[in-house]
């Protein structure tokens, strides 16, 4: 116990009732039935649990006298006794104060998080002069994520200032207002060539003509931003002429998805998210993956075909930066959502209009050009850790998965 009536000096307005110990049932509606016999009110309430230890935090009115406030004390730590926890109880003058206006979340990932590297996120927090209200863990494995909600410092200065401690401790972040947005994020964008996918297209079908290494070294210029895209692009694909259209079929049956995207898709979907894949790539390929994925909307460069081989020609407009971009808005129109509600997810420089344009643009195991542009940035190869950036824990999406008869291998001890 901190303080006394005595010592105040004056009837105090709140007490703040904290008690810790062994998690069992019946602590909260013991405590919680001790304080209605008082009547008071609760005007805030928190509850944790970590290995079996619950820690509960409770602020109530205090009771119109001093005799009422002795007696509430007494009946607490009375029932703290019999429930084996320990009790502090601190008294408190004046309104309750209000939370900041900016308040944001942070996202924290780590394979391993090591106590080193959160010490020196929660030190930028601190020296930002902002406070933590609240850390929630949303996975443990494969990658180790936690929310923090933190107010009182402005969202985009405390971004900039947590990127460079991100890169230091070799740690993902990503700093989001603290308001609606989020929840109302509701259709996800998506590059395809190694976003969804692990490699790039154009380089398993280059294999068939043998120009494999000349098309990945084009590709790795462009991916950079050190090529005009549409350029690289028409000056690969006329080095497929000839390549049998068969090839696409065998190109597809060995594509292999990054980790996590069937369960993203599927975990999202359920929550009624609708999904698009926007690619520099070939429509021959990600219109089949649309359709066994469950994907909503797909626009990519079509090959041009005849008797059975391709000629080396792209039908068509080329999808290029600009035109990822005006994919996400047009698909947003239709489904009359506004830019804000929308995430894109890419790799290469050409996304980086795409996910300007988003509300949350996230920049995935990305070039360093577009690492330092995106505002979020993933480097862990999971695409379904995503979901942790809309506040969805790995417990959550399990949960859903157990319920639909999917089972999820053990994590490993």
């Amino acid at each position: 116990m901190t303080e006394s009536f005595d010592q105040l000096g004056q009837r105090p307005d709140t007490l703040l009732v904290t008690l810790a110990g062994r998690d069992r049932p019946g602590v909260t509606s013991s405590t919680l039935a001790t304080l209605a016999l008082a009547g008071v009110d609760v005007v805030d309430l928190e509850q944790i649990v970590l290995r079996g230890r619950l820690v509960l935090g409770l602020l109530v009115t205090a009771p119109a006298d001093a005799a009422g406030t002795v007696a509430l004390r007494t009946a607490i730590e009375e029932t703290a006794h019999a429930l084996d926890m320990t009790v502090e109880i601190e008294s408190g003058t004046g309104d309750t104060p209000r939370r900041p206006r900016q308040r944001a979340h942070v996202t924290v990932l780590g394979t391993p998080l090591k106590a080193s590297a959160m010490s020196a996120v929660t030190r930028r927090i601190a020296g930002a002069g902002a406070n933590i209200d609240r850390i929630i863990r949303l996975a443990g494995y494969p990658v180790t994520a936690f929310e923090l909600h933190v107010s009182g410092a402005d969202p985009d200065e405390l971004r900039a200032s947590l990127s460079t401690e991100a890169a230091a401790q070799s740690v993902d972040i990503a700093v989001q207002p603290a308001n609606l947005s989020r929840r109302g994020m509701r259709l996800i964008v998506m590059d395809v060539d190694s976003t969804l996918i692990h490699g790039e297209v154009i380089e398993m079908i280059a294999a068939y003509a043998g120009c494999e290494d000349e098309v990945a070294r084009v590709t790795e210029a462009a991916m950079r931003g050190e090529l005009d895209f549409e350029e690289s692009l028409r000056a690969r694909v006329k080095l497929l002429a000839g390549v049998p259209a068969s090839a696409l079929d065998e190109v597809y049956d060995n594509l292999q998805l990054n980790p996590g995207a069937r369960t993203m898709v599927r975990t999202l979907r359920r929550l009624g998210y609708r999904f698009a894949i926007v690619s520099g790539g070939f429509s021959q390929i990600t219109s089949r993956l649309a359709a066994d994925l469950g994907i909503h909307f797909s626009r990519a460069n079509e090959l041009e075909i005849v008797d059975g081989r391709l000629t080396g020609n792209v039908v068509g407009d080329v999808v290029d930066r600009a035109g990822k971009a005006r994919a996400l808005c047009e698909f947003a129109a239709e489904l009359g959502l506004p830019e804000a509600a929308t995430v894109a997810i890419g790799d290469g420089a050409n996304d980086l209009d795409m996910l300007a344009a988003a509300g949350l643009g996230v920049a995935y195991n990305a070039k360093p050009a577009v690492r330092s542009a995106a505002g979020t940035a993933i480097n862990v190869p999971y695409l379904d850790t995503i979901m942790y950036l809309l506040g969805i824990s790995r417990e959550e999406i399990e949960a859903a998965d157990a319920e639909a008869g999917i089972v999820t291998p053990a994590p490993p001890i």
